[in-house]
């Protein structure tokens, strides 16, 4: 599929009188169609149907270069499959996408697909963990959101276990940055990680939670 046949199909399903207000709401700035999300669901289910892997990963990368909100979120979309083989392209554009990141909605999604190939092939640990250490905040948040998965493994393997206690020391050092974002990822993951395991949360909280601002603690915290 040509990018232009994909971006005029995004178009032909917008309500264009809705991108005023996208475009507030969200506030990076691109353009934005007004195509619900819905219909980016339903044609990005239909072009991962018909597509083969490699014209695929062409057209997410397409999209994604057009710098418009949805084309964005279906880049993601093309490319959020829990099995891929071989998938060391489809790992390769999503990580490059993280620099990019500038906000909450791409970001998640973008995430999303590439918390898949984590949870393939758990040695992208080591690439994660770069952006812990990032200065942009979306980069230091795409750690925690795209390591969530573990957070929701009830019977973790040793090697997922060993993963989550990695990603538990990276959220102990995210617990002094001020950051709204930030203390709210540490807290999605800490709450997730409290159906499972938590006891592991208590203990967390009880080492780290003085040092989180009271929202998070408290949202850390909620379901245990």
């Amino acid at each position: 599929m040509r990018i232009d046949a994909a971006l005029g199909a995004l178009r032909a399903a917008a309500d264009p009188g809705r991108a005023p207000e996208m475009a507030a709401y969200h506030k990076a700035k691109r353009v934005y169609l007004g195509t619900p999300n819905p219909a980016i669901n339903d044609l990005t289910r239909d072009w991962r149907a018909a597509l083969p892997l490699e014209e695929r990963v062409a057209l997410a990368e397409a999209l994604w270069q057009s710098d418009i909100h949805e084309a964005r979120i279906a880049a993601a979309k093309l490319l959020t499959q829990a099995r891929i083989r071989p998938d060391a392209a489809v790992w390769a554009l999503i990580a490059g996408w993280v620099p990019q990141f500038d906000g909450w909605a791409v970001a998640d999604q973008a995430c999303s697909a590439g918390a898949r190939r984590v949870m393939a092939d758990l040695s992208r640990m080591d690439r994660v963990e770069e952006w812990t250490v990032s200065p942009d905040l979306w980069v230091r948040r795409a750690a925690l959101v795209m390591t969530l998965p573990l957070a929701k493994l009830s019977f973790p393997k040793p090697a997922e276990r060993e993963a989550r206690e990695r990603v538990l020391g990276w959220a102990a050092g995210y617990v002094p940055d001020r950051d709204w974002f930030i203390q709210k990822a540490v807290a999605w993951w800490l709450r997730d990680l409290s159906k499972h395991d938590p006891d592991r949360v208590r203990a967390f909280l009880d080492a780290h939670g003085a040092g989180m601002k009271s929202f998070a603690r408290k949202e850390a915290a909620r379901l245990l």
